[in-house]
């Protein structure tokens, strides 16, 4: 069962209320939403859903993997499938299917999102995707141990992935970082 646009619409306003400093930059997408239908399917040009994770660890440590389609460390994430039945589930599966890190071993840090971006994406004539907008949802996770590390990697997807600590990390990915780790406080 696909997640449903209400799902969507409800994360959004709850992300919102407790950054209300982005009702601006978020304007776009919560007008989409009250018109628009079906954002879960990667087939909706117009704009869809991805999700992304980020699992923290002592030291603190963040997991960050290197993305093959846009050659540079992120956070694991992606478009939504079929299957999913929330967000906060989505964001596991890819973190999951990126990383093989164990998912017994995630805690999840808050079920508001840490951030929520909108950007364009550019064409992708080989998936026969024009240009379109994602609404990114990222959620925050705790591992359960320190020694929490990368299993078998999602090769198609990603070159590796590695434990970054807390500086590094939000060199490369920014202030998305920033907020996974204030949320373990």
């Amino acid at each position: 069962m696909a997640i449903a646009d209400s799902e969507v619409s409800r994360t959004l306003s709850a992300y919102l209320q407790c950054y209300p400093e982005e009702v601006s930059s978020l304007a776009e997408p919560v007008r989409l939403l009250a018109h628009g239908a079906n954002f879960a399917s990667r087939r909706n040009f117009e704009m869809h859903v991805t999700v992304g994770a980020l699992l923290v660890r002592e030291g603190p440590e963040v997991l960050l993997v290197d993305h093959l389609a846009y050659g540079i460390p992120l956070q694991p994430g992606g478009h939504l499938e079929p299957t999913d039945d929330t967000l906060i589930s989505a964001a596991v599966r890819e973190l999951v299917e990126e990383t093989g890190v164990d998912p017994d071993g995630l805690h999840l840090a808050s079920p508001i999102p840490v951030y929520v971006e909108f950007g364009e994406v550019p064409a992708r004539p080989a998936k026969d995707e024009p240009a379109h907008a994602h609404l990114d949802f990222g959620f925050s996770f705790v591992a359960a141990s320190a020694r929490t590390d990368v299993g078998r990697i999602q090769e198609s997807e990603v070159r590796g992935a590695r434990w970054y600590p807390i500086s590094v990390a939000e060199q490369l990915v920014g202030h998305r970082i920033a907020r996974a780790v204030t949320t373990l406080a």
